[in-house]
């Protein structure tokens, strides 16, 4: 695929969704793996349902959690990117940092070097002033790259959207400002 990114770190390029990443983004979410840290896998049509988002998401606001490929290879390994958030709590509404990678591309530091690109162009590019980032207390892994891209630990939360779902409802969030 030749794909138009909006911006490239060393290794990787980030770009827009588009519906022809169905099917890959569909494996990804589909990974119970994957989506550990989440109510459940994703199936095709939560994806399709997911990737509509993320392009109106793109076109309101100049970012989305951006469609991120190996350049090497041009092979679409997941999302690292930005999004705004609306649900209620005390540091939201706000941009939020987040990444979901496959499996294969674990253990590289593209979740790290896809991050610190992004908030390079959230200060830099989008004039953001602050950016944060939440995960489920346990998943260490998410926490690990918070701490390696500079952010700082503000507390823990119970979110919102995972009332349903007490082994995933306690959060912690970062932040990070330019």
């Amino acid at each position: 695929m030749n794909s138009k990114y909006v911006f490239k770190s060393e290794r990787l390029g980030f770009r827009v969704w588009t519906k022809g990443d169905l099917h890959e983004f569909g494996e990804i979410n589909a990974d119970k793996d994957v989506m550990e840290y989440f109510p459940r896998p994703l199936t095709i049509e939560e994806t399709d349902e997911f990737i509509d988002r993320l392009i109106a998401h793109y076109a309101k606001h100049g970012y989305q959690y951006f469609a991120t490929e190996v350049l090497e290879t041009r092979e679409l390994i997941g999302f690292v990117g930005l999004a705004f958030q609306r649900y209620k709590t005390e540091f939201s509404p706000a941009t939020d940092i987040g990444w979901r990678l496959k499996k294969s591309a674990w253990g590289k530091g593209y979740a790290t070097e896809g991050a610190e690109r992004c908030l390079e162009f959230a200060f830099e590019d989008l004039n953001l002033k602050k950016v944060f980032s939440a995960c489920t207390k346990n998943n260490l892994k998410s926490e690990n790259v918070m701490k390696k891209i500079g952010m700082e630990k503000m507390g823990e939360f119970n979110h919102p959207n995972l009332k349903k779902y007490p082994e995933l409802e306690k959060c912690i969030w970062y932040e990070i400002t330019s």
